[in-house]
């Protein structure tokens, strides 16, 4: 077994992968800023240079991608542009910004109960990966060999792949509940999760951020937590919307797990993703019970399932204008909180608001964070559809 998990995380299998795919590791002078050409005419993209991995299998202390040793920059060449395209597209639809977008147009526009359950869901499957990668604190595939294609998370831990995790849980969770409550094909549906969600977790490999470990323990811890909780969500679904006591146990245990997130000896993304994607979650959860208290929750009527809503130039218009609106609002909400809070945590602390390295710090991240998407999350739940409704658009 220790054979096998060693050869799965083996970075030499990504950059295979890489290679397959048209994806080529180019080593060669400086070029200069910016892309140039080489003889053949492909254009070569530089990328920022990351140090050399040690001992993979090490309980390490800090990630040796977060060391950048001076090197030579390695430099990459795209021979299958429709292939690179597609995975850097795949990648985009793992990262909490398109499911913060997403999932709420699914509320919008088809059905708050999924948007609901797809929020529980996700909520759980992040929290657990990103827990498990700076428990585990193994490393990122290093390049050499591999071409790494993104950055910002480079300094995070790898296993397990949470964009797999993801991408997974969305996916099969949206296909076990939909069918109570919209008609559709359900072998089409299957396989639209099953694209979707592969889709993803190759692009991890592709873009080099994650190894077949990493992406195959993603998707099988995934597949543990929907088999473990799905028995489960109906009970939750009747304590999240009619139990008094809902509010505040979203609020203040996702607060709790928010400020009680494993501590590293430097800063990654991770514990402030978690607090967005928990803070979202207590948002919504909260405004959930409050629209079932105000007696209107949104919810397709008649009896259920409901055929898929029919596609016309009337209900595009309306559903893009539902979708426009509503985004401007939850834009604006984060803007407008994110500001507020962040001023009254460096008034409260004293940091002068130039140190932007000060929000790095828990004091201010994790209150910051968790409450600019809780007002994300109340804003997506209780006001967006009484405007819609407001304004004629419901």
């Amino acid at each position: 077994m220790q054979e096998l998990m060693a050869y799965l995380q083996d970075p030499e299998l990504v950059a295979r992968f890489q290679r397959r795919c048209g994806l080529y590791r180019v080593e060669g002078s400086n070029p200069g800023p910016g892309r140039s050409r080489p003889a053949n005419g492909a254009p070569i993209t530089r990328e920022k240079p990351r140090g050399q991995l040690e001992g993979s299998w090490d309980r390490q202390d800090s990630n040796s991608n977060y060391q950048y040793q001076d090197c030579k920059k390695p430099q990459y060449e795209v021979r299958n542009w429709l292939l690179h395209f597609l995975f850097l597209f795949s990648a985009g639809l793992g990262h909490e910004v398109f499911y913060i977008t997403c999932l709420p147009c699914i509320h919008w526009n088809l059905d708050p109960f999924l948007c609901r359950r797809l929020v529980n869901m996700w909520t759980l499957v992040m929290y657990v990966g990103q827990v498990m990668k700076d428990l585990l604190k193994l490393p990122r595939p290093p390049s050499p060999p591999v071409v790494k294609l993104e950055t910002r998370v480079d300094a995070e831990y790898g296993l397990p792949s949470t964009h797999a995790m993801a991408a997974t849980a969305i996916s099969f969770t949206l296909l076990l509940s939909a069918p109570s409550r919209v008609q559709f094909c359900f072998q089409t549906g299957l396989l639209i999760a099953a694209t979707l969600s592969s889709l993803v977790s190759l692009s991890r490999l592709y873009t080099g951020m994650h190894s077949v470990l990493d992406v195959a323990c993603g998707i099988l811890i995934t597949a543990v937590l929907i088999l473990l909780t799905y028995p489960f969500w109906e009970s939750f679904d009747s304590f999240q919307l009619t139990s008094p006591l809902s509010p505040i146990i979203a609020l203040s245990l996702l607060l709790f797990l928010s400020y009680t997130y494993p501590e590293l000896d430097h800063y990654t993304t991770t514990r402030g993703d978690t607090t967005t994607i928990l803070g979202v979650c207590a948002g919504c959860s909260v405004g959930y019970w409050a629209n079932v208290q105000l007696g209107d929750t949104f919810e397709p009527r008649g009896p259920l399932p409901v055929p898929l809503p029919t596609v016309t130039a009337l209900s595009v218009a309306r559903g893009a204008g539902r979708s426009l609106v509503g985004v401007v609002a939850l834009v604006g909400t984060r803007q407008i909180v994110r500001k507020l809070s962040l001023d009254a945590l460096y008034s409260w602390y004293n940091v002068p608001k130039t140190d932007k390295n000060a929000r790095r710090r828990k004091e201010i991240e994790v209150p910051s964070k968790f409450v600019t998407y809780t007002a994300v999350g109340l804003v997506n739940s209780i006001l967006v559809n009484r405007v819609f409704a407001l304004i004629g658009l419901l």
